[in-house]
């Protein structure tokens, strides 16, 4: 049938024809312009939801139609069964069955799209009529299917010259959508019961005809193919193994067919992993030798490589073992084949090849493993002892294997590897490393001292012609257990240590491997100090190569943190490496960070007096760099220079705390050194020494909150490692702190005065520079407040968390008269309306440390009786649908927090906001908002109660109580 000439845009409020539905369709299928696709589309979608889509969906199901036609046609009667199935009179059910049928015979020779739609369609009829008024649908669908002889009532002989085997191929599609139907419609909980003991009822009609067909001479792999699948779908409904075990050992005949392959494994796949199986154990039982026939073309598969092959039959035998691994070890009479079948996942995992170049398969099998180990170690004792001597062995040889799967390929192989395949097998790695550790549970020391003895065998006997990959698995494996087990006690890590150094690092592989596995013994190196003098060059020859970097970098972190009181030897050999490597810029920026915090724990080991020398040596190259680019004009590469020295003397100081070594060599019963000590803490020396620069740099850069933030990151380490040591600075850095931000506000800085807050607030000596800087700070956010904060939501944050410590820590501070307490209210008000909840969260922080303070502050007591009606009406908008739903609890606090602190006032308060009509929402009623009122106002402690009573009240503000969110 041609198209209409011109079918023009569909008008929305077009006549619902025949004719008009084709014209949509051809427009939607056909036409070029998206616009016009669409509006075709919403049309179409209108026409199936009417009343008249009963009548003209069997026009379009006509011969003489396009199948697009015909499948929009099959598609709708699909809608108007499983959507709009109450708008057809029951005395119409028999013949819409008939007409049904009849249509699916028609098209059982295709095309297949309108075939199963036909029977999807069907399928959602059946399952609103059974069992009530459609009691076998089975069976009756089985006898719609026979051939008919041309005589016999209700044939006729158009329908018997029809093919039977695409009748077959078409009731196969309509038992297989029938369970899948079932398993996408929404139904509720007692009729989805309902239904599934009914269709399980109609198993035992299905079983036998799958069997026959299966087993049928005259069957094509078409129809067996369907038989699969058909199976595979009513196993999701839970369908007893005991009464299909049968069937299922069947399909076990399919694997031998490669055009059926596929659709058997995932059919025995689905069927075995029904953890339902369990209960037919005697099902299992005879299901074993099958799966345990498997093995010798699973072992031909693996020779030929023939990746497909071994894939599957892995998925079988690990779903076996997998689902039943517990039931399969207590069949105690059949240890034998349970047994055997271990032993043929541990072949699946030792498959040969490289994952996941060329092969995929043993990355199934791991799991399986801790679900043997898990069950195993659950037993009681004395059961636990016997399965441990069978398996034991097993566990050693896995080890062996995953070693082996664990080895890099060669250095040729391995870069001709795409980035992807090198990322998966990455992770591979890591997977066989968790799982090594979790091995280690069942096998212990015993396996330490294993590797390490063929560590040694490798490394020492001349005879052995180890290549670099036997070495690195080796170590790879150590690492993961030293990883996560405390290995302190073990008696193999000196041996492990005197063998280091005799490993020839020059593959990178190997040497990062090294790298790791020195790092994972920091701690034990440091309850062991003689041994660092062995390992510490090896580390330091690491440093110097970029390719090495994140390893090395990493584990000489890790040795300068849990070593540091016995590096005193060393240092001056780190640090001149390090240095060296800095300079030359070996590393990238971020291991340059991790760098500087290693040398910040080994310098803060040392002697004070040491200290300050060695810190003038490592930091002045960067200085004088820092200074050169502080003359410079302002550009993208130097800002970056710049970022990246401040970075590394902020990693430096977060590290380096002279205060730690007092704690951690006396014990805590040396006194911290105390500030008023004559010596300066050698990072405020430095600090004093290159403040004028930094304000030089600041000078230039003001207005780059990049930069600003760096030198901000510069202090605000210091102030945290240091604390009260850093009082000398104060005065400085406030004065600096007020004139950047008074010139161009950025968060950063209000971040570092709210740590400056935190330690000198309390200073009797320090207290007039923090007050200034608070009040320079205070009424410069009022005018950015004033001017319109929306587009700087991190100062409003960072604002309120200022405040929040002040309150917190010097509540005074508000008894000053430049302070203005109600524009700071307001100031709060108006964050609590932000979108971000980061700002949402400090602002209500900033009222939950306020309210308790207007008692002892007057000037916060007057404003609270002025202004808190207005702080309850904004806190209730904001409920009620205001504020994004995910913020309702940080607003719920602040409820509390009210009613904690003056209950009266907030009675009176919600009474008056909430008595205006449609406030905060039309949803809620008057009497709604009395019994939210009650119950807010009987809770004055339990935070999680008031949680949700303020969710609760939400969801009804919404409109959405009851629709379960």
């Amino acid at each position: 049938m041609e198209p209409p000439a011109n079918p023009g845009d569909i008008p929305v409020e077009l006549e619902l024809t025949v004719e008009n539905v084709e014209s949509a369709l051809y427009q939607l299928y056909f036409d070029p312009e998206m616009e016009r696709k669409n509006v075709a589309q919403k049309w179409l979608t209108q026409a199936q939801t009417s009343a008249q889509a009963w009548q003209f969906c069997w026009a379009l199901l006509g011969p003489d139609k396009l199948p697009e036609v015909q499948f929009f046609g099959a598609s709708t009667l699909h809608t108007k069964i499983s959507r709009h199935w109450s708008d057809l009179p029951t005395d119409q059910h028999e013949s819409l069955r008939m007409q049904l049928l009849s249509h699916i015979l028609h098209f059982s020779s295709g095309p297949r799209m309108v075939l199963t739609r036909l029977c999807v369609a069907l399928a959602a009829m059946a399952l609103n009529l059974i069992p009530q008024a459609w009691s076998q649908p089975v069976a009756d669908m089985v006898r719609a299917f026979q051939p008919q002889k041309p005589d016999s009532e209700g044939g006729s002989g158009a329908e018997a010259t029809q093919d039977p085997h695409a009748h077959c191929l078409a009731l196969l599609e309509l038992l297989t959508v029938l369970p899948e139907e079932f398993q996408s419609s929404r139904l509720a909980q007692a009729r989805r019961a309902q239904l599934r003991e009914a269709l399980a009822g109609e198993w035992a009609a299905v079983c036998p005809m799958l069997r026959q067909l299966l087993q049928s001479q005259d069957s094509s792999n078409q129809v067996k193919e369907k038989v699969l699948r058909c199976l595979s779908s009513w196993v999701g409904l839970d369908v007893p193994l005991g009464e299909s075990h049968e069937l299922v050992q069947d399909c076990f005949t399919a694997l031998s067919n490669p055009e059926l392959f596929d659709a058997a494994v995932e059919t025995i796949v689905n069927a075995i992993s029904q953890p339902d199986c369990q209960r037919y154990i005697d099902a299992l039982v005879n299901l074993m030798p099958l799966v345990l026939g498997l093995h010798d073309q699973l072992k031909k598969a693996a020779q030929d490589g023939d990746m497909e092959t071994s894939h599957g039959i892995c998925r079988i035998a690990v779903a076996m073992g997998e689902t039943h691994s517990r039931v399969l070890l207590e069949q105690v009479e059949h240890w034998q084949e349970y047994l055997a079948l271990v032993n043929m996942i541990l072949f699946c995992t030792g498959i040969p090849g490289h994952y996941p170049v060329s092969e995929t398969t043993s990355s199934l099998t791991l799991t399986f493993w801790y679900t043997l180990q898990d069950d195993i170690l659950s037993f009681e004792e004395q059961k636990q002892a016997v399965y441990l001597q069978v398996y034991r062995p097993v566990y050693f040889q896995l080890v062996d294997v995953l070693l082996h799967k664990s080895h890099y390929p060669s250095q040729e192989d391995y870069a001709s590897w795409s980035s992807d395949d090198k990322e998966q097998f990455r992770i591979y790695r890591v997977d066989i490393s968790d799982t090594l550790m979790y091995v280690y549970e069942m096998l212990g020391a015993e396996l330490l001292s294993n590797l390490y003895d063929r560590l040694g065998r490798q490394l020492m006997d001349p005879q052995q012609s180890a290549v670099w990959q036997d070495t690195e698995a080796l170590l790879f494996g150590f690492q993961s257990i030293a990883e996560t087990i405390d290995v302190n006690y073990s008696d193999v890590i000196p041996g492990l240590i005197g063998l280091i150094p005799r490993i020839n690092i020059s593959n990178v592989m190997l040497a990062d491997t090294v790298m790791y596995t020195i790092g994972s013994l920091a701690e034990w190196l440091a309850d062991h100090p003689v041994m660092l003098g062995g390992i510490l060059p090896m580390v330091l020859q690491g440093l110097v190569k970029a390719e090495l970097s994140v390893s090395s970098v990493s584990t000489l972190k890790r040795i300068c943190r849990e070593c540091r009181h016995d590096l005193g030897p060393y240092a001056q050999d780190i640090l001149t490496v390090s240095q060296d490597v800095l300079l030359k810029e070996v590393h990238k920026s971020s291991q340059c960070m991790w760098l500087m915090q290693a040398l910040g724990f080994l310098l803060s080991a040392l002697p004070v007096e040491e200290i300050l020398v060695r810190l003038h040596t490592l930091v002045t190259p960067h200085v004088q760099q820092l200074d050169t680019l502080a003359q410079q004009e302002p550009n993208p590469s130097n800002k970056q220079s710049i970022i990246h020295i401040l970075g590394m003397m902020s990693s430096l100081f977060t590290t380096l705390d002279i205060n730690r070594q007092a704690d951690n060599l006396e014990g805590a019963s040396s006194p911290r050194l105390a500030p008023s000590q004559s010596t300066q803490n050698p990072v405020v020396v430095v600090l004093q020494q290159v403040f004028t620069l930094i304000r030089t740099i600041l000078s230039k850069w003001l207005d780059d909150s990049e930069v600003v933030e760096a030198v901000c990151g510069v202090f605000d380490k210091s102030v945290r490692t240091l604390l009260h040591d850093f009082g000398p600075m104060v005065a400085q850095l406030s004065g600096m702190l007020g004139q950047i931000y008074s010139a161009f506000p950025q968060a950063s800085a209000l971040d570092l005065a709210r740590q400056m807050v935190h330690i000198f607030a309390g200073e009797e000596h320090h207290i007039s520079n923090i007050r200034s800087l608070i009040e320079l700070l205070t009424s410069t956010t009022l005018t950015i407040f004033q001017q319109g904060p929306r587009d700087h939501p991190d100062i409003a944050e960072s604002f309120m968390h200022l405040h929040a410590q002040i309150l917190k820590r010097k509540p005074d501070l508000y008894l000053s008269d430049q302070l203005d307490v109600k524009a700071l209210f307001y100031c709060g008000i108006l964050s609590l309306k932000f979108p971000e909840t980061p700002t949402v969260k400090a602002a209500g922080l900033f009222f939950t440390e306020l309210l308790p303070r207007c008692k002892d502050v007057p000037s916060l007591g007057d404003v609270l009786q002025r202004d808190g009606k207005l702080l309850t009406e904004t806190i209730l908008q904001a409920v009620g649908g205001g504020s994004p739903r995910s913020l309702t609890e940080h607003f719920s606090e602040v409820l509390l927090s009210l009613n904690r602190h003056c209950p009266a006032l907030l009675s009176q308060w919600l009474k008056e906001t909430l008595q205006t009509p449609g406030f905060p929402s039309a949803h809620v009623s008057t009497e709604q908002k009395h019994t939210f009122s009650q119950q807010l106002l009987r809770e004055q402690t339990n935070k999680r109660r008031v949680k949700e009573i303020v969710k609760e009240f939400s969801l009804l503000c919404r409109g959405l109580q009851g629709s379960g969110y």
